[in-house]
């Protein structure tokens, strides 16, 4: 839950210091990118030295985001800074080279809603009731009369937006109406943001879903679905990592599904996992801690070493034994 002495602790740090490095995890989605860029501007509009780091740099996708050129590649150099804040990023090591990129810190900040967060860093706010990290980002800013403006806003937006599905999500409450609304009242064109983050994707990536969808399968008279991407297949189709944001949930939407998973072949010999659940009697976050990883109860993921066949074997046996213990939730797909 939001904490006003736990806020007002960040608040002082972020004022009493000068260099700050704001991180976070790897593989970004629009909550870690727009969380980032919000926190960043405020800082700098304090007069403050901001550093903004990602592994992956600033996706494509979300390069209309106001200020996006602050975001970056980490350098090859590391460097030091009074204060480093990891955002939306729930184990440290999930940073990447951002991390390795910090020389050294005097102070680690961690803010996150990931109920998987095991709390690292010298100060951590930990809010697994919030639907997006951003809006306990919006939190600290406004609770510390720290700088606000329209580009912050269109950033917080854009986050919040994309990490409850467009305010589609269980977590999404009339808070996170009433905070969309707070931030619109800036002066944002709603349509245009929205178009530019639902309506604007690369052709290359319907082509990715058409060759997803020859790979599907479903188990447990239809309460498990699932797909999974070969590197062979994204390197004929020219496709990028970001492509793969959101296309699990062409499989989440089918009638009867309880569970998703998105199996999706590395060049480092693992396989990543992305699972989502539209059932809290399944929690995915348990499941995926058991690989390794973590996340939300509905939404979570896991980087499993293996061949794409034997990790998709595995884990959906796991799947397979939750659902199994379960009563039917759901008729049978037909």
């Amino acid at each position: 839950m939001m904490s006003t002495s736990k806020f007002q602790e960040i608040g002082q740090i972020l004022r009493d210091h000068q260099r700050f490095a704001i991180l976070g995890h790897v593989r970004p989605d629009g909550d870690a990118l727009g969380s980032q860029l919000a926190l960043a501007l405020s800082l700098q509009a304090l007069g403050k030295e901001v550093r903004v780091w990602n592994e992956d740099g600033m996706l494509e996708k979300y390069s209309f985001l106001p200020r996006a050129e602050l975001l970056t590649k980490p350098p090859s150099t590391p460097e030091d800074f009074d204060v480093a804040i990891a955002l939306d990023t729930a184990i440290q090591n999930r940073l990447g080279t951002a991390l390795v990129a910090i020389r050294s810190s005097k102070i680690w900040i961690n803010i996150d809603h990931h109920p998987s967060n095991p709390g690292y860093g010298d100060v951590a706010h930990i809010d697994s009731s919030a639907p997006a990290t951003a809006e306990i980002v919006f939190h600290l800013i406004k609770s510390q009369g720290l700088p606000f403006n329209r580009d912050i806003a269109e950033n917080l937006y854009a986050a919040i937006s994309t990490d409850t599905g467009s305010f589609q999500y269980p977590q999404t409450s009339a808070h996170t109406f009433e905070i969309a609304a707070e931030l619109i009242r800036t002066g944002l064109d709603v349509g245009r943001l929205s178009q530019q983050l639902y309506e604007n994707y690369p052709r290359r990536r319907l082509e990715l879903l058409r060759e997803l969808l020859r790979t599907m399968r479903f188990q447990q008279e239809g309460r498990v679905a699932s797909f999974g991407l070969t590197l062979k297949t994204a390197a004929e189709l020219g496709v990028l990592p970001e492509d793969n944001e959101g296309l699990i949930d062409h499989l989440r939407a089918v009638r009867g599904v309880i569970v998703a998973v998105f199996f999706e072949e590395l060049s480092d010999g693992k396989v990543r996992v992305s699972m989502r659940s539209k059932s809290d009697t399944v929690d995915v976050c348990a499941i995926c801690q058991k690989f390794g990883g973590g996340g939300h109860a509905l939404a979570a993921g896991a980087r499993v070493r293996g061949s794409l066949p034997e990790v998709e074997e595995r884990v959906l046996a796991e799947i397979r034994a939750k659902i199994g213990s379960l009563k039917a939730a759901a008729p049978p797909m037909t």
